[in-house]
């Protein structure tokens, strides 16, 4: 009992021999880490209290509170830093096995994730740049960099900065990144392959996003509508992926972007709201042409949504077996509109057509007998 007493208590002794030489360095050190750590603060949110009242923007005040979560994580790590090479590094020098590979020391580590932490705010600060570019832009233009991009190029960005952090950490801490940057690119491939399609169709939806043949609220032709339901729908959402249409029956067609940029895009919308409408109809040939085309015309302007100026036309397109096709073009001041007024014109032109007695068309056969007997007709030798 009285050896093992002893041993704790030359441990003790030692403790305490290794310690009474570095305590009141240690201490300092905390102490000047604390005052510089609250002046700095102070001396900051001042100077940030002052810019705000001074200046309309935002900036400036992201970038002082940016700088002060910096300039804490600075006094931080250094008085880590400070304290680990005061106590830890004599022991890293003496006890086998402690001292890190290649050469890092604790205090590496403490400088590393001190990097890692200061990319943070700085990301902060650029993620508030960009946002505040955005709203600038999306105020004053109306370009492909809108709300759907812009949003997504900040958060890459962001991204970007904070990986960039971490890239300038790892060598801090020993770790080499040229072996890592090799197997990321091996990676990258093996997974370009696997996801071939999904990357088709991420990089169509940064297409779409960019060169913009449509924008959410546009209304636009579907290829590949339900059968029964509408052929064209509105734009109510663009993905990376893809692209999600609302059709008149209210159902969401969900298109992948890969296909999109293989066809042709009709967008009703893109141009403005007036569009022109052709409308076809047919009259019989025995029917008065002339007449028709006056109330086509005015059937036409009778309906709401028609403009006036260009004033509506009929003209002639064809001739069918029994009937004369013709063609009514109108301009209307809401495209999205289009459907009811062609339904309109179309039912009041059958009933205009009817009070004329104007023939509507429909398939007919005449039949010429011949006269004579019916001997003719007798099989021979009946």
């Amino acid at each position: 009992m009285s050896t093992q007493l002893a041993y704790l208590q030359g441990l003790w002794n030692e403790a305490l021999r290794y310690a009474e030489p570095r305590w009141l360095p240690s201490l300092v050190v905390l102490l000047l880490a604390g005052v510089i750590y609250i002046v700095a603060g102070w001396i900051l949110r001042r100077v940030e209290k002052r810019l705000a009242a001074l200046t309309e923007t935002e900036l400036d005040d992201e970038f002082l509170r940016s700088l002060r979560k910096v300039v804490r994580l600075t006094v931080v790590a250094w008085a880590v830093s400070q304290l680990l090479d005061e106590w830890v590094q004599p022991l890293a020098a003496v006890i086998d096995g402690v001292r890190q590979l290649n050469d890092v020391q604790p205090q590496d580590w403490v400088w590393g994730i001190w990097t890692v932490l200061v990319f943070f705010p700085i990301s902060r600060f650029v993620g508030h740049l960009m946002a505040t570019f955005e709203q600038k832009v999306m105020s004053r233009t109306d370009t492909a960099l809108d709300e759907t991009a812009l949003p997504m190029v900040n958060r890459f960005v962001r991204f970007l900065v904070i990986a960039v952090g971490v890239l300038l950490a790892l060598p801090q801490v020993g770790i080499s990144i040229a072996p890592l940057l090799g197997g990321a690119g091996v990676m990258g491939l093996a997974l370009s392959f696997a996801a071939k399609d999904t990357l088709s169709n991420l990089i169509a939806g940064v297409l779409l996003i960019m060169d913009r043949p449509f924008k959410v609220g546009d209304r636009i032709e579907l290829w590949n509508a339900p059968r029964e339901t509408g052929t064209w729908g509105d734009v109510i959402e663009i993905g990376l992926r893809a692209t999600k249409i609302r059709n008149p029956d209210n159902l969401v067609v969900v298109v992948p972007n890969n296909e999109i940029m293989r066809r042709d895009i009709i967008n009703y919308t893109m141009s403005g709201d007036d569009i022109r409408l052709r409308i076809p109809f047919s009259c019989a040939y025995e029917a008065d042409i002339e007449r028709a085309k006056v109330l086509l015309k005015q059937v036409a302007r009778e309906v709401k949504g028609v403009k006036l100026d260009p004033a509506p036309i009929v003209i002639v397109r064809g001739f069918g077996p029994s009937e004369v096709n013709l063609q009514l073009r109108v301009w209307i001041v809401e495209a999205r509109s289009r459907r009811r007024i062609a339904d309109e014109i179309t039912e009041r032109a059958m009933v205009a057509f009817a009070e004329a007695g104007v023939e509507i068309p429909y398939p007919k056969r005449e039949l010429y007998i011949k006269g004579g007997g019916a001997e003719g007709l007798l099989p021979s030798g009946g």
